[in-house]
């Protein structure tokens, strides 16, 4: 089934202080749509995860919130572009436990679980891109 943009905004990650106004967005976004708390809570998560990610392995880079509906369900999708070095090993990157920056946090596994559908792209070199969507009924 097709995936379509209803609204999309994008906004530049390049300090700490981008990440509270960036979560609050994302937020708008599922209160927009009427996603259950639980569910903004997981996509909330998962961006605080993947946009921290990006500041600390890729220096910062761009976030594109979108607004999406694929048939009858509605939901946001948030992408994360970096242009840093890019991930080596990505199936090591995906193994739980696993961390370069000696964190407690979800890592990449993790926030993959909290979410509906979860794409990694990555070239060394030239950055990673994680793309997620959360559905409003998933």
């Amino acid at each position: 089934m097709t995936t379509i943009t209803n609204s999309k905004e994008e906004a530049l990650i390049i300090r700490e202080q981008d990440v509270v106004p960036l979560r609050n967005r994302v937020k708008e976004y599922g209160v927009k749509i009427g996603m259950s708390i639980l569910n903004q809570t997981k996509l909330i998560t998962a961006t605080s995860e993947l946009v921290r990610n990006l500041l600390k392995y890729g220096g910062g880079g761009k976030v594109i919130i979108e607004s999406v509906s694929n048939g009858r369900d509605n939901g946001v999708r948030v992408t994360f572009i970096d242009n840093g070095p890019g991930i080596a090993d990505i199936t090591l990157a995906m193994k739980d436990g696993y961390s370069t920056g000696k964190s407690l946090g979800l890592g990449l596994p993790g926030t993959k679980r909290l979410v509906n559908e979860f794409d990694i792209k990555t070239e060394l070199g030239n950055g990673t891109t994680v793309t997620i969507t959360k559905w409003k009924n998933g």
